[in-house]
């Protein structure tokens, strides 16, 4: 059961973006958060810079905090690569760490692991019209 959400956002995008439109797609319940029911908790860091080796550390903070604090395991939580990580979009391409940072997720015992969180309707459009490289559906998907 799905207890807890963590956004992980890009440093680099984060020194410009607030994470207003991540926050607000969960709240709203919107993007990739559509399916989760309401009253779930939430929290959100960055990676901590290329090439997110940081995510190491504060994800066996949590882990700990979750065991010392609470009675959600790891299997209750569920980790979003935010979408400035995960597409190509405004603030620039995919991340190029996000193999290696799904793999120290999983290497801390986080394997609920979603690519995305907001999805904007402007990017979409553009990725449509092959301006930015489609990454899930695009035959770009590939090179991943």
């Amino acid at each position: 059961m799905t207890s807890l959400i963590v956004i992980i956002q890009c440093q680099i995008a984060h020194n410009r973006c607030s994470g207003f439109a991540c926050s607000h797609s969960f709240y709203e319940r919107t993007g990739r958060f559509v399916d989760y029911p309401q009253g779930l908790r939430y929290l959100s860091f960055t990676c901590g810079g290329c090439c997110g080796k940081s995510v190491a550390a504060k994800m066996e903070h949590l882990a700990r905090k979750l065991r010392e604090k609470t009675d959600v395991g790891v299997d209750d939580v569920v980790v979003h690569l935010a979408s400035c990580m995960v597409t190509d979009n405004h603030h620039y391409d995919r991340c190029p760490h996000v193999d290696y940072i799904k793999a120290i997720l999983a290497k801390k015992g986080f394997r609920n692991v979603v690519e995305g969180s907001f999805i904007s309707r402007t990017s979409t459009e553009l990725r449509h019209r092959g301006v930015y490289c489609d990454y899930v559906d695009g035959p770009s998907a590939e090179g991943r």
